[in-house]
């Protein structure tokens, strides 16, 4: 047993420069000197007269001081796991085995997990997610496969803590959904969901087929930041065709049964918005408009365009070949990433939102590349 105690110390002891170099990679000491300035900014008599500002400098505050804490509370469970170990060596007692494995184990898998919140240094990697999905051609069996991945992300969502909000729904024709689109809310949310963005496909024995056969279905998941409000886009009101519609379907109470709900049309592009799930239309307006926006602006920094004349909608194929990950449930389980080759064999865990190890690969592959 005290050789298992010899064997966590060296372990611990190898962390030491890991942890001394994710300190430096997170810039530690540079967000502590950036706190001290919002602190003393947030507490300046006039700082709430500008109200949307001080709303932003208070996200930023909170997002810096989560950051410090994590990787202190980090540097400290290593210390404590350390000298616990160290004295159980020195006192020959084995009783505190279980308990310093346990905290080698937090400690590798926290220390693996801030590694990769150093790889979100995109311009837009800490800003919310709207992800939007819609089902390829093959009717009820592709919607179906729509819903399972609104759940799946939606699960992955809850689980980070994430607030995950439904702003559009469309009812599938007899079961899962045409189109729907949320918002998950959160320090780095596309940053981690970026990865997901592009077709993903279903094999498996379609509920929905009589005989029993296996089918195979596509649905694309298109996932793009909110952005702040940008001054770069400017929407014409000619541009724009807007209709009031009543709310439908599976949103529950998510949704108002009234004519409140909002979709627009971007006529330059053929771009489609929706929002269904605010008080009222004209809120659902201004959040349909701003989805819009962030559509454009997500478009345009992908091409690298400096015209809102020259982009075009999203043009991918829901079809074979297109796809990013595969789902098998039959004959056998597998999830498996068609760019980094990750795979994962539970799939119920999978569609149960556990789909960390596909984002943790994809933002690797992309930081070595």
């Amino acid at each position: 047993m005290i050789i298992q105690l010899e064997e966590a110390k060296r372990t611990l002891i190898a962390l030491e420069p890991e942890l001394k170099e994710l300190g430096s990679a997170l810039k530690i000491d540079a967000l502590n000197e950036e706190l001290k300035e919002l602190d003393e900014k947030t507490s300046q008599p006039d700082f709430w007269n500008d109200t949307e500002n001080s709303g932003k400098t208070l996200q930023r505050q909170k997002a810096v001081k989560s950051k410090i804490e994590k990787y202190e509370a980090l540097v400290t469970k290593h210390e404590d796991t350390l000298v616990l170990c160290e004295m159980g060596i020195d006192e020959n007692d084995e009783s505190v085995v279980e308990e310093v494995q346990s905290e080698l184990k937090t400690l590798t898998a926290l220390s693996e997990q801030m590694k990769i919140e150093v790889l979100l240094s995109g311009e837009y990697d800490r800003n919310n997610a709207i992800v939007s999905f819609h089902p390829g051609a093959g009717g009820t069996e592709a919607q179906d496969w729509a819903l399972m991945l609104y759940r799946m992300y939606t699960r992955w969502g809850e689980k980070h803590g994430y607030n995950v909000k439904l702003l559009d729904w469309l009812d599938g024709e007899e079961a899962g959904l045409k189109s729907a689109t949320i918002m998950i809310e959160g320090e780095n949310a596309y940053g981690y969901l970026k990865s997901e963005n592009g077709v993903h496909r279903l094999v498996r024995v379609s509920p929905f087929d009589s005989s029993g056969r296996r089918h195979t279905s596509f649905a694309s998941v298109e996932v793009m930041p909110e952005f702040d409000d940008d001054n770069s886009i400017e929407l014409r009101d000619e541009d724009l065709e807007i209709t009031a519609h009543r709310s439908s379907g599976a949103g529950g109470q998510h949704v108002n049964k009234t004519d409140s709900a909002i979709r627009i049309v971007h006529l330059p592009t053929g771009i489609v918005v929706g929002c269904q799930t605010e008080r009222s239309q004209l809120q659902n307006k201004e959040t349909a408009l701003k989805m819009l926006k962030s559509k454009l602006l997500e478009i345009k920094e992908r091409e690298k365009l400096e015209k809102i004349e020259d982009i075009q909608g999203n043009k991918t194929n829901i079809e074979w070949g297109a796809q990013i990950r595969s789902y098998v449930f039959m004959p056998y389980t597998l999830a498996k990433d068609t760019r980094t080759g990750y795979e994962d064999g539970n799939i119920q865990a999978v569609m149960d939102g556990e789909i960390d190890g596909f984002i943790n690969a994809y933002l690797k592959q992309n930081a070595n590349s």
